[in-house]
């Protein structure tokens, strides 16, 4: 008899996370991988994912799921991103049913945000869209104050005096995400809300990844010292920028001759209404 699939519930949690802490990434922690789908924001889950287990009750296979609920234009849209994803060799052939079963929910726009892998070519057949990730790769260099130059801050007390309400929420769902950052770009004139994560390239930890950009344009004309100040205040030496977050290209960065994909799956949504932030990039660091 094969391994019985079921829902993840908020109960079926510990076992699940020591399953990942053991067999997925033995960097992230059990109690990591249970905060990581307490999510900060306000939404009704109807599960965390699925997983197998055996008759004797362990788990041999799951796959994690993030739910969200996002206002795109004047709609409020209900999002189900895809997390992590492992099954051990001897139950594969069953690896799949945990998709399908994700799959199956009705009324969900669909995000992966971290497909690796054989996962690339079965969400295509499972009519899934590549983002476009074009991505480039910024130095992060000390750059020295000048008069005019923009400033930035961490501080939540001057996050919440310069955002606007659209943004201030976005901010609240997320202040408690433990892989998100929040930093306010400002000048004179206006801001830009950013948040970014810290990643990792070639078992090195010391990248930055932009999750959001609430001003583009300021973000574009200010992203050296976004680098520089990430450089200063959290030891990240490079920052890696797609240009569908930022509106385009960043002076004197490089672009990557391969980005990591992002996908999505909907039958009424277009690729620029589909953004990082409600997922695991905001709530799992690994």
């Amino acid at each position: 008899m094969g391994a019985r699939l079921s829902p993840t519930t908020s109960a079926d949690v510990p076992d699940v996370a020591r399953f990942l802490a053991t067999h997925l990434n033995q960097r992230v922690p059990a109690d990591q991988w249970s905060r990581a789908l307490s999510v900060p924001w306000d939404v009704a889950q109807p599960n965390h994912g699925f997983h197998l287990r055996e008759q004797d009750g362990t788990v041999v296979g799951a796959y994690l799921a993030y739910y969200s609920e996002q206002r795109v234009g004047d709609r409020l849209e209900r999002f189900c991103n895809l997390g992590a994803w492992c099954v051990l060799e001897g139950h594969r052939a069953q690896g799949t049913r945990l998709l399908t079963r994700l799959l199956a929910q009705d009324g969900l726009h669909f995000t992966d945000f971290s497909p690796s892998g054989n996962v690339v070519a079965l969400n295509r057949r499972l009519k899934f869209v590549d983002l476009d990730t074009t991505t480039d790769l910024l130095a992060n260099v000390p750059l020295p104050p000048r008069p005019g130059a923009a400033r930035l801050s961490e501080d939540p007390d001057a996050l919440a005096d310069a955002l606007s309400d659209d943004e201030l929420a976005l901010y609240r769902d997320h202040r408690g995400a433990s892989a998100a950052g929040h930093l306010l770009v400002s000048t004179p004139r206006e801001h830009c809300y950013v948040v970014f994560r810290r990643d990792t390239r070639k078992h090195v930890r010391a990248f930055g990844s932009i999750l959001h950009a609430s001003n583009p344009e300021l973000f574009r004309a200010e992203a050296g010292r976004v680098g520089s100040h990430l450089l200063a205040r959290h030891g990240i030496a490079a920052t890696l920028v797609e240009r569908r977050v930022v509106g385009g290209p960043v002076r004197r960065a490089t672009a990557l001759r391969r980005a990591r994909p992002k996908m999505f799956r909907s039958t009424s949504l277009a690729p620029e209404q589909v953004g990082y932030l409600y997922s695991e990039l905001t709530c799992l660091a690994w």
